[in-house]
């Protein structure tokens, strides 16, 4: 049993959804959590913790965190040495996720509501890792910009899942997410189904 599955153990799914759909918990696929968005497949959320390949006592930022649920495996990857922002655009989620956050038993991770034509949290950067779980139409300059020298980010970009660093872009297979809102003038459809 590695980190990951790990955390998936220590913070289940069920957790981190409604009620109305907790007995599906164990489906590999994604589920409805309010506000027009979802619980990502876990399957997923597993493959892009593994390419993140975070630390203890990393500093990370969760774009797109949904319910939480992303938020609270990352925060038990870094353990109470590291530090997870997640940041959401939608108001129902933010909530949401900091109620299920609150119950996790760890104080060094949060969630914050995203601020219009702001990508991530830069006042708070570097992070050594940035996890997006909304797909981009091109690679997120402002969000790589927010990594430190070392520092890795995986996200879905144009159906491709990618694994940045500052010098090097590889591809990891395909994805389907919901649209990144990328600047204030785009519609807001919310950040992908983050638990």
């Amino acid at each position: 049993m590695d980190a990951v599955d790990r955390a998936f153990e220590a913070f289940p799914r069920e957790g981190f959804l409604p009620e109305s759909v907790r007995d599906r918990a164990s489906y590999d696929g994604p589920l409805e959590i309010g506000a027009g968005q979802t619980s990502s497949q876990p399957r997923t959320v597993a493959a892009m913790l593994r390419l993140l390949d975070v630390r203890p006592g990393q500093r990370v930022l969760d774009v797109g965190s949904g319910s939480g649920w992303t938020t609270a495996l990352l925060g038990h990857l870094v353990g109470p040495t590291g530090r997870v922002r997640g940041v959401e655009l939608v108001d129902e989620l933010v909530t949401l996720g900091r109620h299920h956050l609150a119950a996790t038993g760890q104080p060094w991770t949060s969630i914050e509501p995203a601020r219009p034509g702001v990508l991530g949290l830069p006042e708070h950067a570097p992070y050594d890792r940035v996890l997006v779980s909304a797909m981009a139409h091109r690679l997120p300059e402002a969000l790589r910009a927010q990594l430190a020298d070392d520092g890795v980010m995986v996200a879905p970009v144009e159906g491709r899942m990618l694994r940045v660093t500052a010098d090097r872009v590889t591809e990891h297979g395909q994805y389907r997410f919901v649209p990144l809102v990328e600047s204030a003038t785009e519609p807001s459809p919310g950040v992908q189904p983050k638990m």
